[in-house]
């Protein structure tokens, strides 16, 4: 199949690209980037020879999202969300491409379950799915998973994400043995001796709602811990979900000692703090907590200077019997791949990042740290791409996700800028046209 999308702003912050090109696609590969590529003879739409031409006019076209931090669900609670309906919200939302973590039942500590998961998302055939293996098995923090077996079966990276690796020595040789592999570790940094029993941020407004806080220093603790470990092992360590304005500090004095580590953070920690928090709205119940003002105002600061590198959603789908319950016994999380693109554009709407630097962090930069491909059009790549309308306002309407859950804060926000087609290896499989409401 070949397609030439004609007559978009292409931006590729890969190539240092930001300005008016077409794109010629051939066989899932971009095979040309120019201006004016000559279109094939022929009629309409599509060419005597084949080519189906996509006018992108008033578009902006960039290289596939890709969201290095969702929970998929399956196998073992399909209720909250399955392969194909967390693919399908993946392409709406403008991913191409998602990592699904381990947290499963069963967990993804074995080939069978990695297998199983690429088996599911090859059928679903909507977005790759890269699996990201537990660091210990069944998640207990004790004893290592099969990182090699993991890694032959298409793991692409190991995580407990859900629960802290509390022992010490086990994350030293979990960073060291990953590190032979080439294979990223993305750390849930927490301490459950501080956070142990909170609901939410440990702060004036927890007081007054009567809620028992989490601390920052929760979170910092063990970011601290992860860096010294990475530091002394000389390896790299990434950071997932960073809320707090310590955290932040961490990252930036480990950064300037040469210590290896990424970061990312979820649109929901630089969106709300925990003000949102006081009509009690479970959908605002996530792990870690929602943080002060200044907290998030550092997020977005860090955003900007890149000591943050990516943004992920931590999409994290539960069904009404969850989250419709008492906010001490509701489970924690929300989901975020149809919202998470529309939320990172405001900042680029009020200025905090422009558009080639929200790129950077949707799709290079995470490519970069899960060392897998895309974050790139240049020629020969695969042809995984998101098409962006700027000016597209719509409202949020949970009712209409393609993710079989609905737990959002976020519904009935007024958005501005929206993917309105996703194509994965050169194949249109999200078309804003044929899917809106």
């Amino acid at each position: 199949m070949t397609l030439l999308l004609k007559n978009g702003r292409l931006v590729d912050p890969s190539q240092d690209i930001d300005g008016p090109m077409d794109i010629l696609i051939r066989n899932g590969k971009v095979a040309r980037i120019a201006r004016n590529i000559p279109s094939p003879a022929g009629k309409g739409k599509k060419t005597d020879n084949g080519t189906s031409i996509l006018d992108m006019k008033g578009l902006v076209v960039v290289p596939g999202l890709i969201d290095m931090h969702v929970h998929l669900r399956e196998p073992g609670f399909e209720y909250k969300e399955t392969i194909r309906t967390g693919c399908e919200a993946a392409a709406a939302g403008g991913f191409t491409a998602v990592a699904c973590m381990a947290n499963t039942d069963p967990v993804n500590d074995n080939r069978s379950v990695t297998e199983f998961i690429l088996r599911e998302a090859a059928a679903s055939g909507k977005a790759r799915v890269y699996p990201v293996a537990s660091i210990t098995r069944n998640l207990e923090g004790k004893i290592l998973s099969e990182f090699w077996d993991l890694k032959e079966a298409g793991a692409a990276a190991f995580s407990d994400d859900g629960r802290p690796v509390t022992n010490g020595s086990v994350m030293r040789r979990a960073l060291e043995y990953a590190h032979s592999l080439d294979m990223p570790v993305l750390s849930h940094s927490e301490d459950p001796t501080l956070s142990a029993g909170g609901l939410m941020n440990e702060s004036i407004v927890s007081t007054e709602l009567g809620l028992r806080g989490i601390p920052a220093a929760a979170e910092e603790a063990m970011i601290a811990r992860d860096i010294l470990l990475a530091e002394y092992t000389r390896t790299s360590i990434h950071i997932c979900h960073v809320t707090t304005a310590g955290s932040v500090r961490l990252l930036r004095e480990a950064r300037a000692r040469g210590v290896a580590v990424t970061a990312e953070t979820a649109p929901h920690y630089f969106t709300l703090s925990d003000e949102a928090l006081r009509d009690y709205d479970t959908n605002l119940k996530v792990n870690p907590p929602l943080r002060s003002a200044a907290d998030m105002e550092a997020i977005r600061e860090a955003l900007r200077d890149g000591t943050i590198d990516a943004v992920a959603s931590d999409h994290a789908p539960h069904a009404l019997t969850d989250k419709a319950v008492e906010f001490d016994v509701a489970a924690f999380g929300m989901v975020g791949l149809e919202t998470s693109l529309g939320l990172t554009l405001k900042l680029v709407h009020k200025g905090v990042l422009t558009l080639p630097e929200m790129v950077l962090r949707m799709s290079l930069r995470p490519a970069q740290i899960l060392r897998v491909p895309g974050g790139t059009l240049k020629p020969g790549s695969d042809a995984d791409i998101t098409v962006l309308d700027l000016n597209r306002f719509w409202t949020v309407d949970s009712g209409s996700f393609r993710s079989r859950s609905r737990n959002t804060p976020f519904q009935d926000m007024p958005m501005k800028g929206k993917a309105v087609m996703t194509i994965v290896g050169g194949r249109v499989v999200y078309r804003e046209s044929e899917n809106a409401s």
